[in-house]
């Protein structure tokens, strides 16, 4: 007879969120760049009679595959040249202290403080701050051959070699990566509005998150490569207005859920001809077989629709007559400008920067009084896992362990079974495109995938054979020891302080719209910059508290609490744009006092969600005509209201 345990078997929900890989498709090109960038640098130095130079300049092709992950042509420039120079930096000056002990120490302290700083710019200032002390680190705890400036040369040189593979397309390809962007935005836009009045749960909030995130990546490659001509590129401006088109329709979608019935196929599918046509530049005529409209959401959608089409398949587009829906980018001066002030007087950016350098000093610190073989991996492995902007600290920390112990049984067979020399080039080819295979599928698969390639090129540069394992091993779960303690434990920041007065500021913010979508003047444009800076705003909420679930108690049972205002939030911006398209197509407005005081809700939610670590009770008053259009936007508030309440 079978009897209950009274503690189940079934992992815990946080572990299971952990450890399930990622879903996304593999980058072939960006797998078969890995396999020659990384093999060819050893091919040519054991040909040249130096294998280690060989296996250095493998070590800067390993950062600039690792960099490898944009799209746009310009973008893999910012992705991976930036980073590099920033890692010779790092070299040249952890050459230049190795052996000297406790300068080594200090500096080697120093520039982690400084790195830690500059990652909190942003994404491609995080890489680079990453490269930077990771290859001050090598630097100054790996004795490295030649003279001072060849190990930076040759890490340099295996990155540009990468930079080099992935753009040798350009020539070929220029402006295909931001078509097939805007395309996949139109796409999504397309399912977005098959998803109009499901009854599925969850299909419609998911096809919205999918288009703001599509919307967020078209944006970004677009105006940064607009923001270099100044707006005088024509196909740039063409694809800028295209994507710009997709905001009425996007609008109008709201609408047409509310209505709680799907819409016509041949809707969706309209959409799908746009995005063809985007994709491959025609300018032709575009026949839209749309039924004919009924009520105020309907001749929305077949406005916006039809508008789109004749935007698309326009082949002239007037620069002055375009408004960038984020902003127009500044120039590169005042961005720098910026970012070095935000640097030296931001507190996030200290207090980043003081927690890196202070595990990073611990490390070094203790592998300076206790020997420990190949010691530079302890720091290593704290780089890497300390990293809140690529994920939770604590997840990181055991993924890196689980990830070094597989990818461990892969490097003992290759160095106990491969010969070192020439077999070490095949060798090569085949484990490193596992790394841009493994990376989308998570932090854990990628360290799998990682470890086998370092310890090859490691065991070229000292000739240890299976000797390094037992070392790796050891250093591995030193540096995460040190993470979650010096880097976790020690610096109590709830995901409440991280996330949620991110929320509270989104709440505010959407406040303020639905002040702007019927109380200002504030023009359309402007309007539509504000709510795609709240659906931005809210996407990264979103994803903070989806890496604050993978945490363990309390944290993530908090986060779980939480969730439910984050998909509220998003379906208030939704209601009120839906309002605003009704409005806008017939609807009477409302008064002014509903206008406020749902307003006034919004705010007194934003407070209380700033101020409580815990579900508080909130009181819920707001009334107003049931025919309203705000009707559902109260409905919604008052949703909201209802989840900040105990249960």
């Amino acid at each position: 007879m079978s009897r209950e345990f009274p503690i189940g078997l079934t992992p815990p929900d946080w572990l299971v969120r952990n450890l399930r890989p990622q879903q996304s498709p593999v980058n072939r090109s960006a797998v078969a760049r890995a396999s020659i960038a990384m093999a060819l640098p050893l091919a040519i130095g054991l040909a040249a009679g130096q294998p280690a130079y060989g296996a250095i300049a493998s070590m800067g092709a390993l950062s600039g595959v690792i960099g490898d992950t944009a799209d746009a042509y310009r973008m893999r420039i910012l992705n991976i040249a930036i980073p590099q120079l920033f890692g010779a930096v790092g070299i040249t000056l952890g050459t230049l202290v190795y052996g000297h002990g406790w300068i080594a120490v200090a500096t080697v302290t120093g520039i982690a403080l400084v790195s830690g700083m500059i990652s909190t710019i942003g994404a491609v200032a995080s890489v680079s701050g990453l490269l930077l002390l990771l290859d001050s680190v090598i630097g100054a705890g790996l004795p490295l051959p030649g003279q001072w400036w060849l190990a930076p040369a040759l890490i340099t040189g295996g990155g540009l070699l990468v930079l080099l593979l992935a753009l040798l397309a350009w020539p070929l390809r220029s402006g295909v990566p931001e078509r097939a962007a805007v395309a996949d935005s139109y796409r999504a836009v397309a399912v977005l509005l098959a998803a109009c009045g499901s009854d599925v749960p969850g299909e419609y909030d998911e096809a919205r998150h999918t288009v703001t995130q599509s919307l967020n990546q078209s944006y970004d490659l677009i105006l940064a490569h607009r923001a270099r001509h100044h707006g005088r590129s024509p196909e740039l401006t063409r694809l800028l207005a295209q994507l710009n088109a997709t905001t009425p329709v996007i609008e109008a979608a709201p609408a047409a859920h509310q209505t709680g019935r799907p819409l016509p196929p041949e809707v969706p599918q309209a959409v799908r001809h746009l995005a063809q046509a985007v994709e491959t530049g025609y300018t032709g005529p575009i026949g839209l077989d749309l039924p004919t409209p009924t009520g105020e959401t309907g001749r929305a959608i077949e406005h916006a629709l039809r508008h789109a089409a004749e935007v698309v398949t326009s082949p002239d587009v007037d620069p002055r007559g375009i408004d960038d829906r984020l902003g127009r980018p500044a120039t590169l001066g005042i961005r720098t400008a910026r970012a070095a002030r935000y640097v030296a007087l931001s507190a996030a950016s200290w207090r980043y920067g003081l927690r890196l350098a202070l595990c990073i000093g611990i490390a070094q610190a203790l592998v300076s009084i206790i020997t420990v073989p190949r010691s530079y991996w302890v720091a290593l492995t704290v780089t890497f896992v300390l990293k809140p902007d690529f994920g939770s600290v604590f997840s990181r920390a055991m993924l890196r362990a689980l990830g070094t112990v597989v990818g461990l049984v892969v490097a003992a067979a290759v160095l106990a079974e491969v010969p070192r020399g020439w077999w070490d080039v095949p060798t090569m080819m085949l484990l490193a495109p596992l790394i841009p295979a493994l990376t989308p599928r998570g932090y854990g698969y990628q360290t799998a995938a990682i470890t086998p390639v370092i310890l090859l090129l490691s065991d070229i540069l000292n000739h240890l054979g299976t000797a390094l394992l037992l070392p790796r091993l050891v250093d591995s779960l030193m540096g995460c020891a040190i993470a979650l303690t010096a880097g976790y434990l020690l610096w109590p920041e709830s995901w409440h302080t991280r996330v949620g007065d991110r929320l509270a500021d989104a709440v505010a913010d959407t406040a303020g719209y639905v002040e702007s979508a019927f109380l200002d003047t504030t023009d359309p444009a402007a309007r539509a910059r504000m709510r795609r800076r709240l659906y931005r705003d809210l996407s990264v909420i979103r994803t903070e508290f989806q890496r604050a679930l993978t945490e363990p108690p309390p944290t993530g049972r908090r986060a779980a609490a939480w969730w439910p205002l984050v998909v509220a939030v998003e379906r208030i911006v939704d209601a009120t744009t839906a309002a605003r398209v009704r409005v806008k197509h017939g609807a009477a407005p409302p008064s002014p006092a509903e206008v406020s005081q749902v307003a006034l809700q919004l705010r007194e939610l934003s407070e209380g969600v700033r101020e409580a670590e815990t579900l508080i009770a909130v009181r819920t008053d707001l009334t107003g005509p049931a025919d309203s259009v705000l009707e559902p936007v109260r409905q919604e508030v008052a949703a909201a209201r209802a989840i900040a309440s105990p249960h």
